[in-house]
């Protein structure tokens, strides 16, 4: 009796997920959400090298695994391709199928991202339907701005591919794994047939093919320098900041007690969009996060993910909001003797 309800309560999560993901717009802004967080935290996410010189992304957010004998993976996402003169082509719609073996009671929720390196991945995908590691070579990406990414089996592969589990971006063997292009959301989602003219593109569509425009500016367009991989800071990158420094903070606090929420708090400017918190409250709250980081009574606290990761984007949106609008460096203001 007990395993009968476990079970029915693992399925109806399941098939509300798959609802939720079967609603093309839902989908899209999702995918639009991993690939801001993707690229929040140069340090911790797929190099940006990779990026600029892919010739395809497919983005599956919130991939559901069920099952307790034999577990099934199952996701909708959507699939982006260059053209010849390097432009994003509007997302795709497609499915994500795969199967494993063991004792897997419960539902796992994760993002799946898939870079394709050669013209030959994305051709495949696009045919309609292929086997990862079969119809192309795919192995686990490298994740990191430091990270080394010419290692043969990087060289030598189609397909680089990653998970993201608790905010954080991982290479993934996802060997086995189908993926599909899913004609009816496209046509849902359009109103025509895959690879016929869309009669209407909605504004998530054109958002999300203009936000991974400026995020992944073709090599072509680039120079060779280590400064030419330096990411566009514009608003849309930095309101994608603060939507996911928003978030990440959300899961952090309610790790704390309500005596710590509010030390560590972002500033309430950040809750809504375009209002930008002072210098002085983005430092005061940094000096709190600094503290605990460094400090070996809080080590427990230190070490959580939503923790770091809350850290981590702080500072980036920092750094993001002071490159488009830098501070003056002034000495202190004089005193009254000295204005006399």
């Amino acid at each position: 009796m007990r395993r009968s309800l476990i079970l029915a309560f693992v399925l109806s999560c399941g098939m509300s997920a798959t609802l939720l993901a079967n609603n093309p717009g839902e989908t899209v802004v999702r995918s639009e959400r991993v690939l801001s967080e993707l690229m929040a935290i140069p340090a911790k996410q797929i190099p940006r090298r990779l990026m600029h010189e892919a010739q395809g992304i497919v983005i599956v957010p919130d991939v559901i695994k069920i099952g307790f004998v034999a577990g099934a993976r199952r996701g909708h996402g959507v699939a982006l391709v260059r053209d010849a003169d390097g432009e994003w082509s509007l997302p795709q719609f497609v499915t994500l199928t795969g199967g494993s073996v063991g004792w897997q009671a419960g539902v796992e929720g994760t993002d799946v991202v898939l870079v394709f390196a050669t013209r030959k991945g994305v051709e495949s995908l696009m045919r309609g339907k292929f086997t990862v590691g079969v119809d192309a070579s795919a192995t686990a990406g490298p994740v990191g701005r430091e990270a080394a990414i010419g290692t043969d089996a990087t060289l030598r592969s189609e397909i680089l591919s990653y998970s993201r589990s608790r905010g954080l971006f991982v290479g993934v063997a996802l060997d086995g794994t189908s993926l599909e292009v899913d004609h009816e959301a496209h046509v849902a989602y359009y109103g025509s047939p895959t690879g016929a003219v869309p009669r209407r593109v909605p504004g998530s569509a054109t958002e999300l093919r203009h936000f991974l425009s400026e995020v992944t500016p073709h090599h072509s367009a680039m120079h060779s320098s280590t400064e030419s991989l330096t990411p566009m800071v514009s608003p849309r990158l930095i309101e994608s900041l603060r939507q996911s420094l928003n978030q990440s903070s959300e899961h952090l606090q309610v790790q704390l007690s309500s005596e710590w929420r509010p030390y560590l708090a972002i500033p309430v400017e950040l809750q809504g969009p375009g209002n930008y918190p002072t210098y002085e409250s983005m430092e005061h709250v940094l000096h709190h996060f600094e503290h605990v980081a460094k400090s070996d009574d809080y080590h427990e606290l230190a070490k959580l993910p939503e923790f770091q990761r809350t850290y981590e984007l702080m500072k980036e949106y920092e750094r993001a909001v002071m490159s488009t609008n830098p501070r003056l460096k002034l000495p202190p203001p004089p005193t009254s003797a000295s204005r006399n």
